[in-house]
């Protein structure tokens, strides 16, 4: 963001986004002015509540940590592993996605990223809970109403009242894939929250 001259700027995620986005606003809490979450809690968060019904449901979190195991089974046939619909997609996106899940260094990057998230990531969450560290920037929690979140940890504002002191947020009736399902609700939640942003910079510069 430095390079393209941005000292300070809004951020987004959405899933394994919303991590990235997370660690980012952590490790530099004056770079980031505004922050919203997508279907999200902090990795810590969901590993401290393990039931059978999470291990159930997100069994490849597990499954994609086994040093080798996942990248065997997945390119032995990546085209019964990886399930799309081009009617859903767009059929150009559709054919660049499963050329992507045809590439097996593609597939061994989207496994690694799980792998850190049961080791590197949740370390670092937990030394900044023991720090006390917390989110500097307000932060707006967005979550898919047809996907399974609330169902398994109920109202994920509460989650994150403790990673933050100004958090906000509300569910999209949709299901995981939120900007594909509801592209409008979300802009409309975004755009909000992040104009509240560039109006309060405004009132500053004046």
């Amino acid at each position: 963001m430095r390079s393209l001259g941005h000292r300070r700027f809004a951020l987004a995620g959405h899933d394994r986004g919303s991590y990235v986005a997370l660690r980012l606003a952590l490790d530099h809490p004056g770079a980031v002015s505004r922050l919203a979450l997508l279907d999200c809690i902090p990795i810590s968060e969901h590993l401290s509540r393990i039931t059978s019904e999470f291990a159930t449901r997100w069994w490849h979190w597990f499954f994609y940590a086994q040093p080798g195991v996942p990248e065997r089974v997945i390119n032995a046939d990546p085209d019964s592993w990886y399930r799309g619909d081009p009617e859903a997609m767009g059929q150009e996106n559709y054919d660049e996605w499963r050329k992507a899940t045809r590439n097996p260094d593609v597939v061994r990057a989207m496994i690694e990223d799980y792998r850190a998230g049961l080791t590197v990531d949740r370390q670092h969450e937990e030394a900044d809970r023991a720090a006390g560290n917390c989110l500097r920037p307000p932060l707006l929690v967005l979550w898919s109403q047809r996907d399974d979140l609330e169902d398994l940890y109920g109202d994920p504002l509460a989650i994150w009242r403790d990673w933050a002191s100004n958090v906000r947020g509300h569910g999209i009736d949709s299901g995981h894939h939120m900007a594909e399902e509801a592209p409008g609700a979300l802009a409309a939640s975004l755009g909000d929250f992040f104009s509240i942003g560039d109006r309060l910079t405004e009132a500053d510069d004046d």
